[in-house]
């Protein structure tokens, strides 16, 4: 008979397991078992769970799209003026929650799973759209080019999650958000 209670506890086990596994692998190159192995469990209660470890990918990034998600809201929350929240925006996608050696890693495979599985496809979609309008919001009320500096700072923050993925070096957030944020002197004192 199954511990009641031990779903939400076991799911997020496996979440973290596969974090890890991929950030030490560098690539989705693992298997089900190395990740039930690491979250102390069988790979058919991994499979029982997610089905898949494409799924566990996708439900691992379900989990730092949602933390992310919730640092945004803070952050916007807590700015003040388009500036202000531009910046608390950029500086959401660099804080240790979804920026480091093991969750750019899930992030690289992340973006290659996208490309041949629908659930992450969509999934990419919806995170994509949102930054999308989050940093358009902002950039209306600070420049008459809203959509080419929402495009650059968009595909600055896609470069520097694929550089630190691709260096395995330990990404560096402060440095990473600099790199980024010198997109937006573009502004001017705007």
């Amino acid at each position: 008979m199954p511990k009641l209670g031990m779903e939400p506890k076991r799911r997020a086990a496996l979440v973290s397991a596969v974090i890890d596994e991929i950030g030490e692998a560098g690539s989705l190159d693992v298997t089900v078992s190395k990740i039930a192995k690491r979250a102390g469990m069988s790979s058919g209660l991994a499979h029982h769970y997610f089905g898949s470890k494409d799924q566990m990918l996708i439900a691992a990034m379900r989990h730092i799209l949602k933390v992310f998600s919730q640092r945004v809201v803070k952050g916007l929350a807590e700015a003040q003026g388009p500036r202000s929240r531009l910046e608390a925006i950029i500086r959401a996608n660099f804080e240790d929650h979804v920026f480091d050696q093991r969750k750019t890693s899930a992030w690289l495979s992340f973006y290659a799973l996208s490309q041949s599985n629908e659930d992450a496809a969509h999934l990419m979609q919806i995170y994509q759209r949102r930054l999308r309008s989050n940093l358009l919001h902002e950039l209306r009320a600070l420049s008459d080019q809203p959509e080419a500096i929402e495009q650059a700072v968009s595909a600055q923050i896609d470069g520097v999650y694929l550089r630190a993925a691709l260096s395995k070096q330990e990404a560096v957030p402060m440095a990473a958000e600099t790199v980024v944020m010198t997109c937006c002197a573009l502004l001017g004192d705007a």
